[in-house]
């Protein structure tokens, strides 16, 4: 049975939908953060005077996606960052199968390569 064929155009709307609701979902959850952030600090007075570096409790994806469903606000501010930053990682995996779709082997290879690259750098080249 044959796979069924996506043309060029396909390709193009399914990708430009996959950036556009990416980004709507990101938007939608900063701004779910930023007013859950408001909430709950907005009465708090701000001290700019002295920078004070630490570590943050939401180092990880793990620590981000539990922090966000138990509310916390500023984890969904993070989860909205880890979002849009996704949305072209899966435009680049929706390229892959669209390429193996059209049965193009190069272009389905050099996009695979990009799609390699990129969850390398994500998982493993934070620099840590």
């Amino acid at each position: 049975m044959n796979a069924p064929r996506w043309t060029d155009h396909d390709v193009e709307q399914a990708v430009g939908r996959v950036l556009q609701v990416g980004v709507l979902v990101a938007a939608a959850v900063a701004i779910g953060g930023a007013l859950g952030m408001l909430a709950q600090h907005a009465r708090l007075p701000a001290d700019f005077h002295v920078f004070r570096g630490g570590t943050s409790p939401l180092g990880s994806l793990r620590a981000i996606g539990r922090g966000a469903a138990a509310g916390d606000s500023r984890a969904i501010a993070q989860l909205a960052i880890v979002l849009l930053i996704a949305t072209p990682v899966a435009r680049v995996a929706l390229t892959v199968g669209a390429f193996i779709l059209q049965r193009d082997r190069l272009y389905a290879g050099m996009a695979t390569l990009v799609f390699a690259l990129l969850l390398s750098s994500l998982l493993w080249g934070g620099g840590r």
